[in-house]
């Protein structure tokens, strides 16, 4: 029987501060505006977590999408969905809004979403 190795080698403190971690405080602070909606205003309401839970599933599932579209922030209030967060592209931006209005209906969302700025 073969057993396979596991070799685990630490990254150096250089190579780890390398990397400069991601930082949107600015965009954030959009968050703290009266009456934004965020993450944390999410209903607990059957209803409402099931419709986020469809939409999250609808994203996820759609692997033409990058992964900062499978990260757009999903709130659900009444009923009414509001979408937040980057996403690569315009065409990225409506793909995400189609699906979600599939699933919530037309006139219950709000895209917040915005495009971030290419790597290069």
């Amino acid at each position: 029987m073969a057993i396979a190795g596991l070799c685990v080698v630490p990254l150096s403190a250089s190579a780890q501060t390398a990397q400069t971690p991601p930082d949107n405080s600015k965009v954030n602070t959009k968050d703290r505006a009266a009456g934004a909606a965020t993450a944390d205003q999410q209903k607990e309401n059957a209803a409402d977590r099931a419709l986020t839970s469809k939409i999250r599933r609808a994203l996820v599932q759609d692997k033409t999408l990058s992964s900062y579209a499978h990260n757009v922030k999903v709130i659900t209030q009444g009923g009414q969905v509001t979408l937040k967060g980057p996403v690569r592209s315009e065409d990225e931006k409506r793909v995400v809004e189609t699906k979600a209005t599939e699933l919530a209906g037309a006139g219950h969302v709000s895209n917040q979403m915005s495009v971030a700025p290419s790597k290069r």
